[in-house]
Formats: C-alpha cells, structure tokens, sequence
C-alpha cells in the first residue's frame, strides 16, 4: 500500500512556518517610483508657502536688524553733542551755572543706556512676535502668559522697579549731579556716582552712602544755581555803627577784587544791618550770593579778613559770656551763693532742736 493512497484527497494542508509568514516583502521598482512622486507632489504643492514664509522672516530680520542699528547710532550721536556742548561752556562764566563735564557726561551716558535698552527691547520683541505670526503660530496664549509673568516679577520686585524707576526719573530730571552737595534725608554728603538703582554719597567725615534711588522721598541739593554765605559780626554796642561799616565794605570791596575770590563771588558783598540788638553786644549780619558749593569757602575767608581789619582798627569783636566793661574785674562766681545752713547737718543743735518728739509708748 503506498503512502499517497494513506493520505485522503481533500484532507488539510500544511500550515506555513513562522518564517515563511513573517518575511518582509521588498518594495518593487513601481512603489519607490510611486513614493517619489508623491514626495515631489507634496514638495511642489508647498514650496511656494515655504518661499514665502521665509523671505517673510529674512525681510522682518533685516528691518529689526537696520532700525535697530539706526536708532542706537541716532542715540549715541544725541549724547555726543551733549557732551560737547557742555565742554564747550565749562570753564567760562556760564558754565557755573550748568553741570560740569563730569556730570553731564554721566547722566548723558545713563540716559543714553536707558534710551539703547528701551529701543532695542522695543525693535527686537516687536519683530520676534512678527517672526512666530508668519509662522501661523497664536500668540494670544502667550501674549497672556507673558502678561501674567510681568505682573508676578512685578509684585515680587517691586523694590527693585521702584529704585530703577526712580533712578530714571532723577536723572531725566537732572535733580542732582556728581559733586553736588545734597541732603536726601536718610543721608547727606557730596554725590560720587548716581546710578539707576543707588546713589553713592560721600559722607562729610568720608564714609561712602549708599541710599536707595527708591527710598529717596525729597531731595535738597546745596549745588545748583547760587548759594548764599551769610556772617554775623557781633561787637560792642558802644561801637560807631558807620565806622564798623566802613571797615566792612572796605573788606567786601577788597575781597571781591582778588584772585580767586573774584571768581567764586557772583555779587558784592552786602551789609544787611543790624540783625540783633542787645544790651551788651550787636549783631551786624553780611551776605553774598557765591558759586554753589562755595559758601563755607566765602564765609571762612571773610570772617579771616573781618577779625585782621578790626585788630588794625581798634574794633573789638565780643560773643559767648557777656562783654565786660574795661577796667572792671570779673565779679565772684560765688557771691550770690548764701551761706550753708545749719540745719543742712543733722547732728547741729538747730537740727536737734527742730526735730520732731517722739511720742512715748504706751503698755497696756
């Protein structure tokens, strides 16, 4: 009996290995043309959007880029002229009445960074928002978190916007200065360096302050414009008034003529009169508008000249105590004091005397 006779005709085939059953199929000639030309398809569908899109970013980029670069030029030439202008007038007789070369220069240049960081901020954030807008990209949610981040640094900073903010508006303002002599309150000295959140003080005994532009609630600058000195000239009573003040002008008049006095005196100096009247001494008060910063300097100087030209004239200059007459001796401290008394001491007969009785004790 043979084997294919066992077998029945119609019985079940074979099932195929896992190998025949897995095995990749290899694309044909036909597909890989298919695949490119669907990939050509798509690449010529769309090269006109692309193109578009990205001359687009490259013409925003290059705008932001040129205005950018235009604007900080305009800027820098801005605060070159005003830094020319101001040493053309230093040194001459108007430039007393403007901030020196150190100072113009310093606030010129903060202004200038404020002014470059602000235009930079402004051009380049304004083209990248432009940039993700060609991109079909929505910004309204980011536009949104960007505002909610703003007010979160805010509140969180808000000392630190406060100070810079400050800072701006003082130097904008031209309040104070390098070298001016200012009293802002918490502190007072002569300025060293201002910057948009601190401003450095140099104290009067050389310590270095540094105050807060934020804190600063009113400013008192002793440096602009003109400054006042003002002297008091006490002397006796019994004096010549006309001579007194004829020695003071010819001290003002001299003064006045001299080098480098002429210079620091924007006017002559006045005598005001009598300031006070007393019984054993007058008060003749002196002023003079001077350069800022030069009061002390004048008032120094003429109290020197004003205490020489009354020694030459026999005018005598008296204060503190009480004048005393010539030829008098000075009275005992000690006379108007009364005598100790006796009954200070509590072991003095008086003492005794005046003591209380003590009540006798009663037993019952």
């Amino acid at each position: 009996m043979s084997l294919s006779a066992a077998l029945p005709a119609d019985g079940p085939s074979p099932s195929p290995s896992p190998s025949q059953t897995t095995a990749p199929t290899v694309p044909t000639l036909q597909d890989a043309q298919e695949s490119a030309s669907n990939a050509a398809g798509w690449v010529e569908e769309n090269w006109s959007t692309w193109l578009a899109i990205g001359l687009q970013v490259l013409l925003i980029a290059v705008i932001a880029v040129v205005l950018r670069m235009a604007v900080r030029r305009a800027i820098t030439k801005l605060i070159d002229r005003m830094n020319r202008t101001a040493q053309a007038v230093d040194g001459t007789a108007i430039g007393g009445l403007l901030v020196n070369v150190e100072r113009r220069r310093q606030r010129s240049q903060a202004i200038g960074s404020v002014l470059r960081s602000v235009a930079s901020f402004v051009i380049l954030g304004t083209a990248a928002l432009m940039i993700l807008g060609t991109f079909q990209i929505n910004l309204a949610p980011l536009l949104a978190s960007a505002g909610v981040a703003g007010v979160a640094i805010g509140f969180g900073a808000r000392n630190l916007v406060t100070d810079f903010l400050s800072g701006v508006f003082m130097i904008l303002e031209d309040q104070y200065g390098v070298g001016d002599q200012i009293d802002v309150g918490v502190a007072s000295g002569e300025v060293v360096e201002v910057g948009l959140r601190v401003t450095k003080l140099r104290g009067d005994n050389g310590e270095i302050w540094y105050v807060r532009n934020g804190e600063v609630k009113r400013v008192g600058n002793l440096s602009q414009g003109w400054a006042t000195a003002g002297v008091d000239v006490t002397v006796r009573p019994s004096e010549d008034l006309d001579h007194v003040k004829a020695v003071l002008a010819q001290v003002g008049d001299t003064m006045g003529k001299e080098e480098p006095w002429n210079e620091m005196l924007w006017g002559p100096v006045e005598i005001l009169g009598l300031d006070s009247l007393l019984l054993d001494s007058m008060v003749v008060r002196l002023t003079a508008k001077t350069m800022p910063g030069k009061s002390l300097t004048i008032e120094r100087e003429l109290r020197w000249r004003i205490k020489r030209a009354f020694d030459a004239e026999g005018i005598r200059i008296v204060g503190g105590l009480p004048a005393q007459p010539d030829g008098e001796a000075e009275s005992d401290p000690t006379a108007g004091m009364a005598p100790p008394s006796a009954y200070a001491s509590t072991t003095s007969p008086q003492s005794a005397a005046a003591s209380p009785l003590t009540p006798p004790s009663t037993t019952k």
